[in-house]
C-alpha cells in the first residue's frame, strides 16, 4: 500500500460523507462536491494500483 492508496481512500470516504450530508440537508451542490470528490479519489487510488504493478515489475527485470 503505497500513499495514493490511502488518500484516495480518504477522499472517497471524506466524498460519500459529503454526499450524505448534502442529502440529508437538501443541497444539491453538497451532493456533487461529494461525488467529485469520490471520484477523484477512486482515480488517486487507481494510480497508486499503477504505481505498484510498476514497482513490482521493475523488481522482476
Amino acid at each position: 500500500m503505497n500513499k495514493e492508496h490511502i488518500e484516495g481512500k480518504a477522499k472517497e470516504v471524506l466524498g460519500k460523507a459529503q454526499q450524505q450530508l448534502g442529502k440529508a440537508i437538501g443541497s444539491k451542490s453538497q451532493q456533487i462536491e461529494g461525488l467529485k470528490k469520490q471520484v477523484a479519489g477512486k482515480a488517486e487510488h487507481m494510480m497508486g494500483d499503477v504505481k505498484a504493478v510498476l514497482k513490482d515489475a521493475a523488481k522482476k527485470i
